[in-house]
């Protein structure tokens, strides 16, 4: 009989190598499946080992099929009561159009009339549909005038083997079990295991539990079919349930002696939070006998290593981490990398950029395009058993079974850039040097700078280089909060570059400047602005924004938990403030209105009554209270950066009633004050430049058109004599004066005088202007 498995893209290789394991006859490699002959055993036996196949399919018949009638006399002639077991439910599905047949429903409507009508007239009775569950799922398939017919022996997908409670432990969905079994195959993690020597695998990011789920299975010998009690071939003529009975007598006695091996896993990730619910999934599937949760550090892993005559791997999924976690991840692999146990072990890993080839100092030797939940990745594969990294190789060590009977390309090293300290940094672009040389000059004049001014927290590199066009800000921390952090924000590519070179600079930038900058590695944060994916190592939590600054996107809302994850306190103009480098869009303070805050601390003396709209995390308001302002009101839309603002302003001593946080949505409080005749002698307001947010209802926000109206709603609430400071970062922004002007508000531009010296470079970062009611 002529079967096939069914598979994701990239996936044909590596299930062409398992079947042909498993002992099938006449495998071939298709594109998005795998073709293989033999007998119905044959094929159940794919249906309950299989970890990588989507779903097995039976091929029916092949004919000429031209147009609906034709189609109907191919169905009709088929012994679907020889093919089916009396009483079976169908579902039939089509894909494929040609001249005469191009609507697929009206083709799988008059497929199912002729086998309803084949069975009416043989055995008397049609056969019930039942599209949600049906016993036997057949589809046609049209390409031109050629049509197939087949049978799904699977049923459910292959890959829905994990209970759902296991699956989505903490909320969140473990990576698919099909993908993680691929990631496994490239290291042959099933062989090492079957060797029955002692190998072991480290996963050193393993929050969502997927690799860890599919390599504990395994180890244990377990099929991943084992558990299921439903199946398509129930239904086929052709199941010989006896047989079938004694193939998963001998899968379990497979699985029971198994269990007695000796393999282990090593298991740790950067997310605490992440790291908890995995060991939660893991106990709940009954694998924690097997997997050891170690500390994200090269001393506790080594700890659990075995000798370097074992046989070690390494697989991790680095597609689901923030950018930021994802360079920690590669540099904690190249440490690995470089121990005796683990100097010739295989990596492989699902990624979406270059992070590990700038770590192991190779180019992989197999690049897969996979789409795990729809969205692009790369599988990697370093074998480096044929190669050698900077950390040196052991002729001899850790050999392992290749069960995917790979051709091994020859490993390409990357550039290297000397950065002045004597240890070269590996690079994916040569011309990064240029980066670097650039780095070092300006970061040696701006330290000058800011040790003359007394300034902790600065700019030091704003896209000097067109190509490598980022900001890179630099802060210190307080006494009781002692370090360095460095947050790299990569400005959006024209879309005249190429993404991938652009995501190369942007990684060669995260190597470097914490090797200029003389900053622990660990303390650099990166903010991507060119790709946005939810759930991704670009998505908003944690690290990278996607589409502009947190000002023009809105205010990113995560968790108290989040919040104190990346607390560091710094300090600013004689005031301590809190900043977050791990869990938000912006750290929490922009020090680009650096003199806008002293100058709002200059105005503030004799001030009774300051107010800060749009408040972000209430610096500003810090800045007031310090001036003299005898009361603060700090308005902002969401909870969590008020809570911000009160425990800034707490930091610093400002605590009382005189100093109220109020949560609603800015223009309607604003609005209500000047119902009520509210004044104030001193307004702070800097809007975003865009918001939408759903606490607004069905109202939007954009400064550009509705500024007036709030300048004229400012002029309101100013008490005679007081000033509006108001601040804009829409770079294209033009105050419409005129409009101003005819309702007799006068404003005076001092964008000029509040630009610092370390942004001079981009002085249209933001604009700043004074209201003044005479």
């Amino acid at each position: 009989m002529e079967f096939y498995a069914s598979c994701p893209q990239g996936f044909e290789s590596a299930l062409a190598d398992e079947l042909r394991d498993l002992g099938l006859p006449r495998v071939r490699k298709l594109k998005g499946r795998v073709s293989f002959a033999g007998a119905p055993s044959d094929a159940e036996r794919a249906c309950l080992w299989s970890r990588l196949a989507s779903r097995i399919f039976v091929v029916l018949k092949r004919f000429t099929c031209r147009d609906a009638d034709e189609l109907y006399d191919e169905v009709y002639t088929m012994p679907w009561e020889d093919i089916l077991r009396r009483g079976s439910t169908i579902a039939i599905t089509a894909s494929g159009t040609n001249g005469n047949l191009r609507n697929t429903r009206f083709t799988a409507l008059r497929a199912k009339d002729a086998l309803c009508d084949r069975l009416a007239d043989e055995v008397g009775v049609r056969a019930d549909v039942d599209t949600g569950r049906p016993d036997a799922r057949i589809s046609i398939a049209l390409h031109d005038d050629r049509a197939s017919l087949q049978l799904d022996l699977s049923g459910e997908p292959l890959f829905r083997r994990l209970p759902r409670e296991i699956g989505r432990q903490g909320g969140s969905l473990a990576l698919r079990p099909d993908y993680a079994a691929l990631v496994l195959a490239q290291v042959a993690w099933k062989p090492c295991c079957d060797a029955d020597d002692a190998p072991v695998l480290i996963d050193p990011c393993c929050a969502d539990g997927g690799i860890l789920l599919e390599a504990a299975s395994i180890a244990a010998g377990r099929a991943p079919g084992l558990e299921r009690t439903r199946w398509g071939f129930s239904c086929w003529a052709d199941h010989d349930r006896a047989a079938w009975d004694r193939m998963r007598s001998e899968a379990r006695q497979r699985a029971q002696q198994a269990g007695r091996a000796h393999a282990r896993i090593i298991a740790t990730d950067f997310d605490a939070a992440a790291l908890a619910r995995t060991r939660r999934l893991i106990k709940a599937a009954g694998a924690d006998g097997i997997v050891t949760f170690v500390q994200p550090t090269v001393e506790a892993i080594s700890a659990h290593l075995g000798s370097p005559s074992d046989t070690h791997v390494l697989a991790a999924n680095m597609c689901t981490l923030r950018l930021n976690d994802a360079s920690r991840a590669s540099r904690l692999i190249q440490q690995l990398a470089a121990l005796a146990p683990l100097r010739c072990a295989p990596v492989s890993a699902l990624s979406r950029d270059g992070l590990l080839e700038v770590a192991l100092r190779m180019r992989p030797t197999a690049d897969i395009a996979i789409k795990p939940n729809n969205e692009d990745a790369r599988l990697v594969l370093f074998d480096r058993s044929h190669g050698s990294t900077d950390a040196g190789s052991d002729a001899g060590a850790n050999t392992r079974p290749n069960a995917s009977k790979r051709t091994q390309a020859p490993v390409e090293t990357v550039a290297t850039v000397d950065v002045g300290d004597g240890s070269p940094v590996a690079v994916l672009v040569p011309e990064s040097d240029q980066f670097a040389a650039r780095l070092k000059k300006v970061a040696r004049l701006r330290r000058k700078w800011a040790k003359r001014e007394g300034v902790t927290c600065y700019r030091v590199y704003d896209a000097d280089l067109p190509d490598y066009s980022a900001a890179i800000d630099l802060y210190e921390g307080a006494p009781d909060t002692p370090g360095r952090w460095v947050v790299v924000a990569e400005y959006a590519a024209p879309k005249s570059i190429d993404p991938s070179l652009a995501q190369a600079r942007l990684l060669d930038m995260l190597e470097i400047t914490p090797r200029v900058l003389k900053v622990d590695p660990d303390h650099v944060a990166a903010r991507s602005r060119t790709r946005s994916r939810g759930g991704s190592q670009y998505a908003t939590g944690g690290g990278a924004s996607s589409g502009g600054s947190a000002r023009e996107t809105g205010r990113a809302q995560t968790h108290q938990n989040a919040w104190e994850q990346g607390a560091v306190h710094i300090q600013e103009g004689g005031l301590t403030f809190t900043a977050n480098f791990n869990s938000y869009l912006d750290t929490g303070i922009f020090l680009d209105h650096r003199v806008t805050r002293d100058l709002v601390r200059t105005y503030a003396k004799g001030c009774k009554r300051f107010l800060n709209l749009f408040a972000y995390t209430g610096t500003a308001t810090c800045y007031a209270a310090d001036g003299g302002a005898l009361s603060t009101t700090t308005v902002d839309l969401s909870n969590t950066y008020l809570d911000w603002a009160r425990r800034n302003m707490a930091q610093n001593g400002f605590i009382g009633p005189e100093h109220r946080f109020v949560r609603d949505d800015v223009l309607a409080w604003v609005a209500e004050q000047r119902r009520a005749h509210r004044t104030w002698d001193l307004i702070f307001c800097d809007p975003p430049t865009f918001s939408n947010s759903a606490k607004m209802g069905e109202r939007t926000w954009d400064v550009q058109r509705d500024h007036v109206e709030l300048l004229c709603a400012l002029s309101g609430l100013l008490a005679p004599g007081g000033r509006a400071i108001f601040s804009c970062n829409l770079r294209t922004f033009r105050l419409d004066e005129r409009a101003l002007a005819d309702v007799g508000i006068a404003v005076e531009d001092i964008t000029e005088q509040t630009i610092p010296e370390d942004f001079a470079r981009n002085k249209r970062i933001h604009r700043c202007f004074i209201i003044t009611n005479r």
